[in-house]
């Protein structure tokens, strides 16, 4: 059986705080975002998944959203280099945690910059969203870190969203799904799926039947539903409000080396 692990991250006391950057600022009530990602942590818990916590990082409001500071494919872990000067600070601790789970380690190196959430993988096929966050040289990187594990890196342009995974995740079949109004070229993907809510874009696969999602995109639910899929929603309400989705606060770790 595969095993299921995944590095978490509270949120800091300054989450508040974090960039914005297409959307309009508003007020996050930390105390009620750190009750739902106590939530988010247990629904993981309650799919049988085993969470990692790396060290919480009180000075970098964004390092809730884990997901950003690498890429995981196989047995090594490459290492981004944010796109935002003020995520830089944040990728330290994450890079111990997966050391010290026994990943090969490879680093995204200046000038490249790369987010971890301008990554979607699946089938051996790795879309990266070159964007706001994300640039040529650091794709190139990637693709030269992955390449020879036997992935395919396809670049992706994005003009819309923060992430290419703010705008497209894949279900377990492969079925590439998305929010058409914010998707910069839908014809990428072979199997796309559009979307009625923004927040039916954003799924974690949990296991082949099971999608964790956001609990305001109930239209989006029911036609994964409709599918065959089991769905868990859990309320991310003060992380959406920082361009924030399911996929920034975990990485999921499905082939942690033995």
């Amino acid at each position: 059986m595969e095993k299921k692990h995944a590095l978490i991250r509270r949120p800091s006391p300054r989450l508040a705080d974090g960039l914005v950057t297409h959307i309009e600022r508003e007020p996050v009530d930390v105390k009620l975002a750190e009750r739902q990602w106590d939530d988010y942590v247990a629904a993981l818990h309650g799919a049988g998944w085993q969470t990692h916590e790396v060290d919480r990082a009180d000075d970098c409001p964004d390092a809730v959203f884990i997901e950003d500071t690498m890429v995981v494919y196989g047995d090594t872990a490459v290492i981004a280099r944010p796109g935002a000067d003020e995520r830089k600070p944040e990728t330290l601790a994450a890079e111990a945690a997966v050391r010290e789970l026994g990943y090969r380690i490879a680093h995204i190196e200046a000038p490249g910059t790369l987010d971890g959430g301008d990554v979607l993988k699946f089938g051996g096929t790795v879309w990266v969203g070159r964007g706001g966050r994300t640039n040529d040289e650091g794709i190139a990187q990637l693709a030269e870190h992955l390449e020879p594990l036997g992935a395919r890196v396809v670049t992706v342009p994005l003009t819309k969203v923060l992430h290419l995974k703010s705008a497209v995740t894949a279900l377990p079949d492969g079925t590439v799904v998305g929010y058409e109004p914010l998707v910069d070229d839908p014809s990428v993907w072979e199997k796309f799926l559009p979307v009625p809510e923004e927040s039916g874009s954003h799924v974690v696969i949990l296991d082949e039947n099971t999608v964790l999602m956001a609990a305001d995109a109930p239209k989006s639910a029911q036609l994964f539903r409709e599918r065959g899929l089991d769905v868990i929603e859990v309320d991310i309400s003060e992380y959406e409000k920082l361009e924030g989705c399911v996929t920034c606060l975990s990485v999921r770790l499905r082939g942690m080396p033995d």
